[in-house]
């Protein structure tokens, strides 16, 4: 690489607008030079949308210093969709709630991380980068996920603590039968495909069919493991071709990339084998298990790395890790539309299913919502927090965790007794649909102090035109209770 050539990221339209300083463009220079080097075909310039979902184009090697001098333009209403894909904004019209920065399909600009550019184990031609979504102005978006995350981790590190995450992901793998790919099934969204399992379930942890579904594992470990994600385990879980994979804890950011990663990856690899890899929360399918998302944190002294959660004596919590529990109870409710994003997820909230229906706490307790794991002297204290599913988009849910927590801490708050028998007691229920987790999220002081009117409007809006197409729907249930009596 020339010297011009390593003033072209300096001199570029990121760099000028202040999106870049000097250390990302030495980054984003030597990043240039290896893909220069190397013998990539193409680059995935992607972000994360408000549902957790890569998006973006797909650019030859040749192409890319540009992305990182001028950015890529992709269309603002890939920030204004549910999960049908509909645009669910008015753009073509001055009235309704569209930002007014995003009308008439304009271009949003996404700026590139450098740190976290991956090249693709099974697709060995290609690598990724994730994107920062900005106005064409370099002005930053309200609702841009990875943002709203950075801002998170930045008012933990202004109270001197920083926070460790722990990934605990449970999926299922099935065999496609039928990939419904004739033209009647290209509705929006697109019909199901129909899946077989690879596996009979309710065999938890059992050895041998860990033997049955070693070959699809070890794909998704290697792959893994080759990306550089950090695997810890590989465990058979309760239902039917139900797998676990846990990740090495790590921080915020790091992790929540880690989260997209392992979901794309799954997917991706999955289809390149004909098998479905689904992190729907309960498939409508027979004798199905629901997955769940559980998040282990722990939070240290930012200068020391000591872990402020491990207490002196066993039957005592620490005043923070006191104050974080609080904070995620006080604001559970409100914070289920960021943890608890779909329609589906809501089905999971069920007693004596390993999952939580009330918000409480417990001492090693998986009926509970918030699982202590904090004993004395223990360096590796944390608490688990068990209400997510898989389709949380991370950014949001691991930003809602900072944010709760924090302001338990900072308010002092202390939390009630610990509970052991999780299913029984006068404790406040989840909600137990989305529309009542809209209505809770859409009138949180709490939410809109933190992440602004414009950003819970937002969401709020995405997930009620969700709500109303899946609330209009005509089930199953109405056709055998109504059709044949009336």
């Amino acid at each position: 690489m020339t010297s011009d050539d390593q003033k072209l990221v300096a001199e570029g339209k990121l760099a000028s607008l202040g999106l870049y300083d000097e250390q990302q463009i030495n980054k984003a220079n030597q990043l240039i030079k290896k893909v220069g080097d190397s013998e990539l075909e193409t680059i995935r310039i992607l972000f994360v949308d408000q549902h957790g979902i890569l998006r973006g184009k797909t650019i030859v090697s040749g192409a890319f210093p540009s992305v990182f001098t001028d950015g890529l333009c992709v269309a603002s209403t890939l920030l204004l969709k549910d999960t049908s894909h509909r645009t669910v904004f008015p753009v073509w019209s001055d009235k309704g709630d569209v930002p007014a920065e995003l009308r008439g399909a304009n271009d949003i600009l996404l700026v590139p991380d450098p740190d976290t550019f991956r090249k693709l184990p099974w697709s060995p031609h290609s690598a990724w980068i994730f994107c920062n979504p900005c106005l064409k102005s370099g002005e930053r978006l309200s609702f841009s996920s990875r943002d709203i995350l950075q801002n998170a981790v930045s008012k933990l590190a202004a109270a001197k603590m920083k926070m460790m995450v722990g990934l605990e992901v449970e999926f299922h793998v099935f065999a496609i039968e039928d990939p419904a790919l004739d033209h009647a099934s290209s509705t929006m969204p697109g019909q199901p495909i129909k899946t077989r399992n690879l596996a009979q379930g309710y065999q938890f942890l059992t050895e041998t069919r860990y033997s049955e579904l070693e070959h699809i594992m070890d794909e998704l470990r290697r792959n893994c493991e080759t990306i550089g994600l950090p695997v810890r385990s590989m465990e058979i879980e309760m239902g039917p071709s139900q797998i676990e994979f846990t990740f090495d804890p790590t921080e915020p950011l790091i992790a929540a990339d880690n989260m997209m990663i392992f979901r794309t990856l799954v997917k991706e690899v999955c289809a390149q084998k004909n098998l479905h890899a689904t992190f729907m929360c309960k498939p409508k399918l027979d004798n199905i298990a629901a997955s769940g998302w559980h998040l282990h944190q722990s939070v240290l002294n930012i200068d020391t790395g000591e872990n402020l959660m491990t207490p002196v004596s066993d039957n005592a919590l620490t005043d923070v890790a006191g104050g974080w529990i609080a904070g995620l109870l006080e604001h559970a409710s409100e914070t289920c539309l960021l943890t608890t994003p779909t329609v589906n997820g809501y089905k999971r909230y069920l007693p004596h299913q390993l999952a939580p229906n009330r918000i409480q706490w417990g001492k090693d307790n998986r009926g509970t919502m918030i699982r202590s794991l904090i004993n004395a002297g223990d360096p590796a204290s944390r608490i688990e927090n068990r209400v997510a599913e898989t389709t949380a988009n991370p950014y949001l849910y691991i930003a809602s965790q900072i944010l709760s927590g924090l302001d338990g801490v900072n308010r002092n708050l202390t939390p009630p007794d610990p509970v052991e028998t999780p299913y029984e007691g006068d404790e406040l229920l989840l909600p137990s649909n989305m529309s009542d987790a809209i209505q809770s999220f859409e009138q949180s002081d709490f939410y809109r102090r933190e992440l602004g009117d414009e950003f819970v409007d937002y969401l709020s809006h995405i997930r009620r035109s969700e709500w109303d197409r899946y609330n209009l729907a005509i089930s199953e249930w109405e056709q055998a209770e109504y059709f044949g009596l009336y």
